[in-house]
Protein backbone atom coordinates (compact mmCIF):
# COMPACT_ATOMS: atom_id res chain seq x y z
CA UNK A 1 0.00 0.00 0.00
CA UNK A 2 1.33 3.43 -0.92
CA UNK A 3 2.21 5.94 1.76
CA UNK A 4 0.36 9.25 1.53
CA UNK A 5 2.77 12.15 1.10
CA UNK A 6 0.40 14.94 2.06
CA UNK A 7 -0.85 13.51 5.40
CA UNK A 8 0.52 15.07 8.58
CA UNK A 9 0.27 13.82 12.17
CA UNK A 10 -0.96 16.60 14.50
CA UNK A 11 -1.94 17.06 18.14
CA UNK A 12 -5.11 18.74 19.41
CA UNK A 13 -4.60 21.08 22.37
CA UNK A 14 -7.39 22.14 24.74
CA UNK A 15 -7.94 25.91 24.77
CA UNK A 16 -8.85 25.97 28.48
CA UNK A 17 -6.37 23.67 30.24
CA UNK A 18 -3.63 23.90 27.50
CA UNK A 19 -2.98 20.14 27.49
CA UNK A 20 -2.57 18.03 24.37
CA UNK A 21 -5.33 15.45 24.71
CA UNK A 22 -5.70 13.99 21.20
CA UNK A 23 -3.61 13.10 18.15
CA UNK A 24 -4.99 12.75 14.65
CA UNK A 25 -4.03 12.84 10.99
CA UNK A 26 -4.70 15.79 8.70
CA UNK A 27 -4.61 15.97 4.92
CA UNK A 28 -2.64 19.15 4.16
CA UNK A 29 -3.97 19.34 0.59
CA UNK A 30 -7.67 19.36 1.56
CA UNK A 31 -7.49 21.57 4.67
CA UNK A 32 -4.78 24.22 4.70
CA UNK A 33 -5.97 26.11 7.81
CA UNK A 34 -5.64 25.11 11.45
CA UNK A 35 -8.04 22.41 12.60
CA UNK A 36 -10.50 23.32 15.40
CA UNK A 37 -12.82 20.69 16.91
CA UNK A 38 -15.14 20.42 19.89
CA UNK A 39 -13.75 17.47 21.87
CA UNK A 40 -14.14 16.15 25.41
CA UNK A 41 -11.43 17.25 27.87
CA UNK A 42 -11.08 14.73 30.70
CA UNK A 43 -9.26 17.24 32.89
CA UNK A 44 -12.04 19.86 32.67
CA UNK A 45 -14.75 17.16 32.43
CA UNK A 46 -16.61 18.95 29.64
CA UNK A 47 -16.54 19.53 25.90
CA UNK A 48 -14.14 22.32 24.94
CA UNK A 49 -12.58 23.72 21.78
CA UNK A 50 -9.39 21.94 20.75
CA UNK A 51 -6.96 23.56 18.30
CA UNK A 52 -4.24 22.06 16.15
CA UNK A 53 -0.62 22.07 17.36
CA UNK A 54 2.51 20.33 16.14
CA UNK A 55 3.82 17.15 17.73
CA UNK A 56 7.28 17.67 19.17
Amino acid sequence: MAKAKNVELIALQCTECKRRNYTTKKNKRNSQGKLELQKYCRFDRKHTLHKETKIK
